[in-house]
């Protein structure tokens, strides 16, 4: 039979703790998030739908984005057993420097149409965590903001080719003088991809109110108070912004971006040069082989050509052609710090994080960035203590398998004996 007593008010005191309850909104909020998707949430219920879809959405049919994501899912990591890491090294040296984690923030253009903290939440977030921070050329704070607000830290700059291209020679100027130590030449967007949610939504810059606009953001107050009361938006190269952000796009950019235009580039730019947007092998050995410091893999987070490659499935093959010593880098699609490690796994030098980022932003301006960087950091800690393994170094493709779901058909022939008609 079991014993009964009555309850002992001390001993319950020791087994009852009670949580001092957080006041602060935002804090609250923040501190419930337990992964980036959770941000999302947060960011859809607290974002006008046109801000929130240009950030959350793709190109057509989102596809490139849907497979970028599944990419990750469709992972198995292998951990050794009996290798204790009670502590783990998660910083990396990279294009010159060191990171303090294997991520840094991408660049991303109107920023602060999502927030108003904009790109100085994201730069400040980087410098106190100790990771880079990418200003876009189509950022909506200054070269020269971005360095003020992350002095010591350090900050890359997104170059566009725009069809006047004394516009990107002067960034480039800018941004050499500013401090900033690398440049990411894009090379993905001659011209913009069909972004419809955008066109459905009619976002515009500046925004464009109409009776949909004003009834979805009379739940949302606060993003129109904090758009209006503050200073007028800022873009790093654009002195017209009327229009949608698909005719922006295509008024700046220019189609016919070449090797001509990396060349002239390099020659003004004193610093590190690495080049964005690279889809295929064969540009990935042509690039290392002439001499840049590094290349992204990337379609640009599926916002460009719809049914692109994946990066992340790209990646093991292109460091095998272009060598273990070249630096590839790898974004799209990351949302979970096991991301980042099965990257760094198979063969990444370093990994970049837009929309994660955003939806931070999004919910919570800098405390919602620092919540962000904090998420990803605890997942990157926790994935390496349980695969066995106590430092980025120690990571090896036999720790990851990717696991198959698109297979091109000539190679399924190839596995299955099928005979072609």
């Amino acid at each position: 039979m079991v014993q009964r007593q009555l309850p002992n008010p001390a001993e319950l005191l020791e087994l009852v703790r009670f949580k001092k309850p957080q006041l602060d909104g935002r804090r609250r909020r923040l501190e419930a998030s337990l992964t980036i998707a959770d941000l999302r949430l947060i960011a859809k219920r607290r974002t006008p739908r046109a801000a929130f879809d240009y950030t959350d959405g793709a190109a057509e049919g989102e596809i490139s984005l849907a497979r970028a994501r599944q990419a990750f899912r469709d992972i198995e990591l292998h951990p050794g057993i009996l290798r204790p890491a009670p502590d783990v090294d998660t910083s990396v040296q990279i294009l010159g420097g060191r990171s303090a984690l294997p991520f840094g923030i991408a660049p991303t253009g109107f920023t602060r149409l999502m927030q108003t903290e904009g790109e100085i939440a994201g730069a400040s977030a980087a410098g106190a965590a100790g990771i880079p921070f990418t200003l876009s050329t189509l950022g909506t704070t200054s070269i020269e903001d971005v360095q003020a607000a992350n002095p010591h830290g350090r900050n890359w700059f997104q170059l566009y080719v725009m069809r006047d291209r004394e516009i990107s020679y002067a960034l480039t100027r800018r941004a050499a003088a500013a401090g900033f130590d690398t440049l990411m030449f894009t090379v993905d967007t001659p011209v913009a991809g069909a972004r419809l949610r955008d066109k459905r939504n009619g976002f515009s810059i500046p925004p464009q109110l109409t009776l949909r606009t004003v009834a979805n953001a009379i739940p949302r107050p606060w993003w129109w108070y904090d758009f209006l009361t503050t200073p007028k938006l800022e873009f790093a190269s654009l002195s017209s912004t009327g229009g949608t952000v698909g005719e922006l796009l295509d008024a700046a950019m220019d189609p016919t971006i070449s090797y001509d235009d990396l060349a002239v580039i390099r020659d003004l730019w004193p610093g590190r040069i690495v080049v964005k947007g690279v889809q295929n092998v064969a540009d990935s050995v042509r690039l290392v082989d002439a001499g840049v410091d590094g290349i992204i893999l990337s379609n640009h987070g599926g916002r460009q050509l719809d049914r692109a490659p994946v990066p992340f499935h790209l990646l093991p093959q292109v460091v095998r052609e272009v060598g273990a010593d070249a630096t590839v880098m790898v974004d799209t699609g990351i949302m979970n710090g096991a991301d980042i490690v099965a990257s760094m796994a198979l063969g990444a030098k370093f990994t970049l994080i837009g929309r994660a980022y955003l939806y931070g932003l999004m919910a919570g301006g800098r405390e919602g960035v620092d919540r962000t960087i904090e998420i990803l950091r605890s997942e990157i800690v926790r994935t390496m203590k349980l695969l066995g393994v106590a430092s980025l170094a120690e990571l090896r493709p036999g720790h990851v398998t990717q696991l198959r779901r698109l297979v091109p058909i000539a190679e399924a022939e190839r596995t299955t004996g099928a005979i072609r008609p």
